[in-house]
């Protein structure tokens, strides 16, 4: 048996925050002009939020009332300044992508496994149903802030299996107005998904472990784009290429790869039968066809057919998939991969 340990971060998290804001702001320009080529960092402290990047766009967006929706949407009434400094993506990138070569080199990876009907570690889709819980009752009860973060340590066996939960952890952001009753709602959370899912009560449940989260938000940490994306990719149960899937259109393959690696990852699952499955792939910039496509499993390493290197072109990956209608914005709340 071996302990392992993987976290969310619910939706008013700082660096959420800025994920949110990003993948609307790139919604908001592809939905303008599908041809939208956007690299959009977002920081935020306090009551200000930077907008940085490279933007070439017909789409002519608000981005501070786009800014300060997302803000009012995940549950802040605070009012925020938005500074906005953009300048146009480089001819040389450009030159590359504009003859339908991948946006970036990089690695980028997809993962399925049969834990659940998801295809996703039975942990990872735990925390996700307790964010999405917790999302809403920071809406409906004062007591509780937006901010917060969640992190299992289950029990697994020689095959990886989750046996058991050892500790469940939950940090929040609340008013302290009636810490008891706002703690038992949690823990009750907590208790109700492990009857769901199967699994014993966890031998031990951490709420606000060093005593008290009473400031919360920008105003108690600084948020940047990207700095989650093990969170929004499998939480650490598969490895991760390292470039944000955030605020960045489709022409990236930091966001387009990784999606059509998960796809690939799922489709093997179920026609080999798999327990689990990664897929890596590879670009070089301004080139098509993909590096290397490695794919590990259970079974071991699996050779794909010369067909898999053109599906996973860029222009190919981005029709198939149908990337340029997909609201980006709802993809960073609690994951980019949920089902």
């Amino acid at each position: 048996m071996k302990l392992y340990s993987n976290e969310i971060v619910f939706r008013g998290h700082p660096d959420k925050i800025c994920d949110q804001i990003a993948g609307a702001l790139l919604t908001a320009y592809l939905k303008g002009d599908k041809k939208s080529r956007v690299a959009v960092e977002v920081m935020i402290k306090d009551e200000q939020i930077y907008v940085v990047g490279e933007v070439t766009s017909n789409a002519n967006i608000d981005i501070p009332a786009i800014a300060k929706r997302v803000l009012k949407d995940i549950g802040y009434k605070e009012e925020y300044n938005v500074i906005v400094k953009l300048s146009k993506q480089s001819q040389d990138i450009s030159d590359g992508v504009d003859v339908l070569g991948a946006g970036d080199q990089g690695m980028m990876f997809g993962y399925a496994c049969n834990d659940t009907k998801q295809y996703l570690p039975k942990a990872m889709v735990i925390l996700q149903d307790l964010s999405r819980w917790y999302d809403a009752l920071a809406h409906s009860n004062n007591n509780f802030n937006p901010d917060g973060k969640a992190q299992i340590t289950g029990l697994y066996d020689d095959d990886f299996n989750l046996v058991a939960i050892d500790t469940f952890l939950v940090s929040y952001c609340n008013n302290e107005e009636h810490r008891d009753i706002t703690d038992q709602l949690i823990k009750n959370k907590i208790l109700n998904l492990c009857k769901t899912y199967n699994i014993e009560k966890p031998r031990r449940i951490l709420i606000n472990p060093t005593g008290k989260f009473l400031l919360g938000g920008s105003f108690a940490d600084s948020g940047l784009t990207g700095r989650k994306i093990v969170v929004d990719a499998y939480e650490g149960f598969a490895n991760v290429g390292g470039g944000s899937m955030n605020g960045k259109d489709p022409t990236k393959v930091d966001i387009s790869a990784a999606y059509k690696a998960r796809e690939i990852a799922k489709r093997l699952l179920k026609e080999k039968n798999l327990k689990w499955c990664e897929v890596q792939l590879s670009y070089a910039i301004g080139v098509a066809r993909p590096m290397a496509i490695y794919v590990d499993s259970d079974i071991g390493n699996i050779e794909v057919p010369e067909s898999y290197y053109v599906e996973c072109e860029p222009k190919n990956i981005i029709n198939d998939l149908k990337l340029l209608d997909i609201d980006y914005e709802e993809k960073a709340k609690f994951g980019h991969f949920v089902d």
